[in-house]
């Protein structure tokens, strides 16, 4: 069975919006992630959904010392341990 997730890059507006609409957090974040869970009609497995925000991954991949490709990489995968359950303290 194919697996799959769907990622977003977006902005701190968009992130926020939805950071707040869901966690109840008025304030932008690097990622989200939105667990789906759930075979399609067609037998793909589907994940769930990463978003990232592009400037928020700017912003640490310059305090970081690397590339804002390297930031959004790293901040996918965070998500996808979120996505498979893995979860850091206060989460």
């Amino acid at each position: 069975m194919d697996t799959f997730i769907n990622v977003t890059i977006t902005t701190d507006s968009e992130i926020q919006k939805l950071n707040r609409k869901h966690l109840k957090h008025d304030r932008p974040t690097d990622v989200l992630s939105f667990n789906i869970d759930e075979t399609l009609p067609d037998g793909r497995y589907y994940l769930g959904d990463i978003i990232v925000s592009r400037e928020t991954a700017e912003r640490q991949a310059l305090s970081q010392g690397h590339s804002v490709e390297v930031e959004i990489s790293e901040l996918i995968a965070h998500g996808v341990l979120h996505l498979q359950g893995v979860h850091h303290e206060g989460h």
